[in-house]
């Protein structure tokens, strides 16, 4: 009988023996740390957050210019209250905009070529004498009523007609010396005069055309005749405005 029960009690510790074994966790490897991989991370993050600033500063960082809010024809100067206005733009120094705030300045200086309506002013448009495009003349008209519709107005492309003197036009711009061939075919209204203008009150206009350069004597012969007469191109009048 002892020895049944000695028996018996070792093989009770050997079954608690394995039972203990079961529940041990198997020895793992120790993590490798990378600190290099970490900060690079870190970094990363902090250099998108400075990036994201810098760019919500920069859109936040406007400046009032000048914007042509009428067509200013070549060799005309730009104006408030006429063909003006301010317009808040971001700022970019590789821009050389035109400030608000040099307005009256500006004033003093002529378009080098016609600036649409809707552009935003920048120095290079503009110089001290303007200037005319090559092969292109200016010439000055003062036409009777009857010479000219009455819609004509700057940047208009117009037509111009030789008429007897003292006649007008539509029908007697066929009827003149230069018959149904225009003077000029393709000419463009520069200036028209304002309404407070002297020579409204006479029943004049005075008008200034953009032309060629070749048909320039031409039609400054005819108008210090009183022989000229304007037709407006179909399809082509002026489409300036705010």
């Amino acid at each position: 009988m002892k020895i049944q029960e000695r028996t018996g009690a070792g093989g009770n510790r050997t079954g608690v023996s394995a039972q203990a074994g079961v529940g041990e966790r198997l020895p793992t490897a120790p993590r490798e740390r990378k600190p290099a991989l970490a900060a690079l991370a870190v970094l990363l993050i902090l250099v998108g957050a400075l990036g994201a600033t810098v760019l919500v500063l920069r859109a936040g960082d406007r400046i009032e210019v000048v914007k042509v809010t009428k067509e200013i024809p070549a060799g005309e100067s730009p104006k408030e209250g006429v063909n003006i206005s301010p317009v808040l733009v971001a700022e970019d120094t590789g821009i050389k905009y035109v400030k608000w705030s040099q307005r009256k300045t500006l004033e003093d200086y002529k378009a080098k070529s016609t600036i649409p309506a809707g552009s935003v002013a920048v120095g290079q448009m503009f110089a001290v004498d303007g200037g005319v495009p090559s092969g292109k003349s200016t010439v000055g008209l003062s036409l009777k009523e009857g010479q000219y519709p009455s819609t004509l107005k700057q940047g208009d492309t117009v037509a111009a007609y030789r008429v007897a003197a003292g006649g007008s036009g539509g029908k007697g711009a066929e009827r003149g010396a230069g018959g149904s061939t225009p003077i000029v075919a393709d000419a463009r209204v520069n200036t028209v005069a304002s309404k407070n203008d002297s020579t409204i009150s006479t029943g004049n206009l005075s008008v200034t055309l953009l032309v060629d350069a070749d048909d320039a004597a031409s039609l400054t012969a005819a108008a210090s005749a009183g022989e000229v007469s304007l037709v407006v191109v179909p399809g082509r009048a002026g489409t300036s405005g705010d």
